[in-house]
């Protein structure tokens, strides 16, 4: 197991792509320690994940919350001791499918100001534990657009750039006292519930089947796939673990080589 024994917290613990790591970090035999605002949908995960015999904790948190990230972390020292490993996808809140011109600057600002402002609060509260501790791993995740341009993506690619860049700074400030700032960039799981719905509606428009329309999508990437939540969530499982302590400042690419880098 690459992550026994290890605390990890996981911010978005309820959602798709948070779920999807704590499985893998479950897996891997961590200490996973849920978080979201709601509690309901944490429990079940939580549930589903204990039936495996898994370690598993939830607490309720605000990532936008500097003092609410502050009083969960002191709650999961006092359960399970230092964390070394914390892994951030809450909601940004993006709006994507309405050109720029169309949006407020409201709307388009939203998901760059939660982007920063989690991260911001996650990031730093954790950077500061894990540099008194021993040191550790932040990680996130990111999309495509933070290097691409798209038509109707809102502020959400903006976002994805500003996020990768800040850990960038964070991982250049704390590296010394071993604390490492590492992403995914992922392409959009076709299992992921929103990317699932889009890709439905598009395939009923062409009429085809769901599996035509990720071919279609997938046909100019190397692999002609594009990456599950669980292939993505092993690649956050890596960069969690001691075989990635080199690794830092960077992102693991999970886009099957969409982006080439």
């Amino acid at each position: 197991m690459l992550l026994k024994g290890k605390v990890a917290v996981v911010y978005g613990g309820s959602g798709a792509v948070g779920g999807a790591v704590a499985k893998a970090f479950a897996r891997e035999g961590a200490i996973v320690h849920l978080v979201a605002r709601g509690r309901e949908r944490l429990e079940q995960m939580a549930e589903e994940l204990r039936r495996t015999g898994a370690e598993i904790h939830v607490g309720i948190a605000d990532a936008l919350d500097r003092a609410s990230v502050e009083g969960h972390l002191h709650d999961v020292v006092a359960i399970s001791g230092p964390v070394k490993i914390v892994f951030s996808a809450i909601d940004w809140g993006d709006a994507q499918g309405t050109p720029i011109i169309d949006l407020t600057y409201d709307r388009f600002i939203m998901p760059v100001e939660r982007g920063l402002k989690s991260w911001f609060n996650v990031g730093g509260v954790m950077a500061r534990h894990m540099g008194e501790n021993g040191g550790g791993a932040i990680l996130g995740i990111t999309a495509n657009a933070a290097r691409e341009a798209y038509t109707e993506m809102g502020g959400f690619g903006i976002a994805c750039a500003a996020v990768e860049h800040f850990l960038r700074h964070l991982a250049a400030e704390n590296g010394p006292k071993g604390v490492r700032c590492c992403w995914v960039r992922s392409p959009g799981s076709p299992d992921a519930p929103g990317v699932r719905e889009a890709w439905l509606i598009h395939a009923r428009e062409k009429g085809i089947t769901f599996e035509e329309m990720h071919a279609e999508v997938a046909k100019d990437t190397p692999l002609r796939r594009i990456s599950s939540l669980g292939q993505v969530a092993d690649a956050v499982v890596l960069l969690a673990s001691d075989l990635a302590s080199s690794m830092t400042a960077t992102l693991a690419n999970t886009t099957g080589g969409a982006q080439v880098d």
